[in-house]
């Protein structure tokens, strides 16, 4: 049973069950709130979870899970940085492995919050308002993740700040003119940007946060946060045109950040790795693997907090559409790349292209095409789409054939170079599995971090796609609890219990 109380009529627990609402209506906008007609019973459902005192049993034990495997990567980082890079599988020629491929993994995870919050915004999608919240949250925890393995990957990390540009005895600077320091800028400028997105969106929440708590320490830690907000026209002003400002410029990053990545791989001599078609192909990769997450993450939180009539169906149904496209524009870069390896005629590029699909490494290429080409396929079926168990299981697939794909380019290209006599196989050991393990277990204690203390879904702009927030409404200024969706913060506004 939750901890989290409901309210409603009829015997109905709100958010709690299931409603259809993907069925298009000719002349009638979709309905993206479902069961509210009064703006403080949105207020209410998202701030239960955060004001609860205790939060469901399943948040405890995904919780405990999650932090046993934060102690794993404490273990495997220590026992690494205190013993050297040979307790991975790392071989001569194998020197990336799995901390590249994890890193690459992680970066990609985080595009799809950017996407969202940015790009759907710019468009004014409005049913990006149910997921943007904790879509943007899983692009900070995930790069955090990602940050993490370029830290530890050298070696002695005690001398890391040899990577950077201030002057020492031995004259000795980045390559400027290499795409490892050009990956530093570009994730760095990423996580920053994203990090300001989010927190800048959340301030009209933590307000509400604030003035709805109960104990000092809750007051004082949400007003900290939400620098004086107020709701008044001003603030409201400024607000829009920061969140507006910073939309345009976290656009251009959805596409910058995974291309510069590929420069890592395209960039170098390395047969499997020196093609032009990188750039749009992890971009694509990233969105795809993005979206899959958000589902992942999405499915669970909406049962697990009571957030049903908020994430609801169709929100979930547009997602697995994107997940389709960017499925079926990642298995045409697949084949274009097996198809321009025969028509350049390069010997080396055409032997690596067959050695990973019937070298030593066929069953992890297998693994990459079935869960990222044919398993995606499945969501041409609306009935598909929208069945929770197979969707978060797709989800799931997609997640691991988006791992093995990083794998496959990274391992199967270095392991089988241009001399057979440096061939070799890389087998993973413990501490490589742990490590991996742990970034997981990072992430998802963040995350459920994230769901128990702040609001996972977006109160000011979820407020504003319902029809009580349209002036023309026919309520509009005389139901109970309605209003502009920006008066339901001011200080008097109907969003208190």
């Amino acid at each position: 049973m939750s901890a989290i109380p409901s309210h409603g009529n009829s015997g109905r627990l709100p958010g709690f069950e299931e409603t259809d609402n993907t069925a298009d209506v000719p002349g009638k906008r979709a309905t993206l709130v479902l069961h509210m007609d009064r703006f403080n019973q949105v207020t209410r459902q998202v701030c239960q979870v955060a004001e609860s005192k205790r939060p469901p049993f399943a948040w405890y034990a995904a919780f405990a899970v999650s932090l046993s495997l934060v102690g794993l990567l404490g273990i495997c980082v220590n026992y690494l940085i205190f013993t050297g890079v040979g307790v991975w599988g790392l071989n001569n020629p194998v020197m990336w492995a799995f901390d590249i491929t994890n890193f690459v993994f992680w970066v990609g995870i985080g595009h799809a919050g950017t996407l969202i919050s940015a790009i759907l915004f710019l468009f004014r999608q409005k049913w990006r308002t149910g997921i943007n919240r904790f879509a943007e949250a899983m692009t900070i925890f995930a790069v955090i993740c990602a940050g993490l393995f370029p830290g530890i990957h050298v070696g002695r990390v005690w001398l890391a700040y040899w990577l950077f540009p201030i002057p020492n005895q031995m004259d000795m600077w980045p390559q400027f003119r290499s795409p490892l320091l050009w990956d530093v800028f570009a994730v760095s400028t990423y996580f920053n940007v994203s990090l300001l997105f989010w927190y800048v969106g959340l301030i009209p929440d933590l307000a509400t946060l604030r003035d709805r708590a109960k104990g000092t320490i809750q007051q004082f830690a949400y007003g900290l946060f939400a620098l004086g907000w107020r709701g008044s026209n001003r603030h409201w002003h400024r607000y829009e045109r920061a969140y507006l400002l910073l939309a345009a410029l976290s656009t251009p990053l959805v596409l910058s950040v995974h291309s510069v990545v590929s420069f890592d791989f395209a960039v170098s001599q390395l047969p499997g790795w020196h093609t032009t078609i990188f750039p749009p192909y992890f971009v694509a990769g990233a969105i795809f693997s993005g979206f899959a997450m958000v589902v992942t993450l999405a499915v669970p939180a909406r049962q697990m907090f009571g957030l049903k009539d908020m994430i609801t169906l169709r929100h979930l149904d547009n997602m697995n559409k994107i997940i389709l496209v960017t499925g079926c524009m990642v298995g045409y870069a697949y084949s274009m790349e097996f198809f321009i390896a025969w028509y350049s005629g390069a010997m080396y590029e055409k032997f690596a292209f067959v050695n990973r699909a019937f070298g030593q490494y066929w069953w992890a290429y297998w693994i990459m095409v079935s869960c990222n080409v044919i398993t995606p396929q499945l969501f041409w079926f609306k009935k598909i789409r929208t069945s929770i168990p197979i969707m978060f299981a797709l989800s799931l697939v997609v997640n691991i054939g988006m791992w093995f794909e990083r794998f496959v380019i990274i391992v199967t290209s270095l392991a089988n170079d241009f001399l057979p006599t440096s061939w070799d196989f890389f087998t993973p050991t413990w501490v490589d599995m742990g490590t991996m393990m742990g970034a997981f277990g990072l992430f998802g204690t963040l995350f459920l971090l994230f769901c128990r203390y702040l609001p996972m879904v977006a109160i000011a702009e979820i407020k504003a796609t319902m029809p009580q927030a349209d002036p023309h409404w026919p309520g509009y200024g005389h139901h109970h609890g309605a209003g502009a969706a920006h008066a339901a913060h001011s200080p008097d506004a109907p969003h208190a219990p």
